[in-house]
């Protein structure tokens, strides 16, 4: 019987700030053990929108080590032309608050869009974005965004 404490314990815990780019879960993938299906199935399933098929992959990142009511991990999820990390908040139980993207790379035909953000000491996470068109970065695509995590585990847009 899998707890949620044996999913937890596949995302060591992680001092802010820590930078999440286009290739970071490779070394997530390098040095934390992978989610079994099992794990998959119990814990992330019911927070997505579509069944999960064979071909999407999950690699545990962190969880942000912090002092609040909640327990926050980051995830990388992967599939067909879209590759993403996920923040998702639970409290002390397992229950399940909020979750949000907050870094994406996704392919559309000769564009790629990506996100890279920041999160920092105080629980905001600072989103850079843009889209590049046959590798030539359109400077007109940048924006920036702002999520924060309230004491009580929401994310909010900012």
């Amino acid at each position: 019987m899998l707890d949620f404490v044996d999913f937890v314990a596949k995302f060591p815990p992680v001092k802010m700030p820590v930078t999440l780019g286009e290739d970071t879960h490779h070394t997530f993938s390098t040095e934390n053990g992978p989610l079994s299906d099992a794990l998959i199935e119990k814990f992330i399933g019911p927070l997505e929108k579509e069944p999960i098929d064979e071909y999407t992959e999950y690699v545990p990142c962190f969880a942000i080590d912090c002092d609040e009511k909640y327990i926050a991990l980051v995830w990388w999820k992967a599939e067909l032309l879209l590759y993403q990390y996920v923040l998702a908040i639970f409290n002390e139980k397992g229950e399940f608050i909020d979750q949000k993207m907050i870094a994406f790379t996704l392919v559309d035909g000769h564009s790629v869009k990506r996100a890279v953000c920041t999160i920092d000491e105080e629980l905001s996470i600072h989103i850079a974005e843009g889209t590049s068109i046959d590798d030539v970065f359109e400077p007109g695509s940048s924006l920036t965004r702002l999520m924060e995590i309230l004491p009580n585990g929401v994310i909010v847009v900012g």
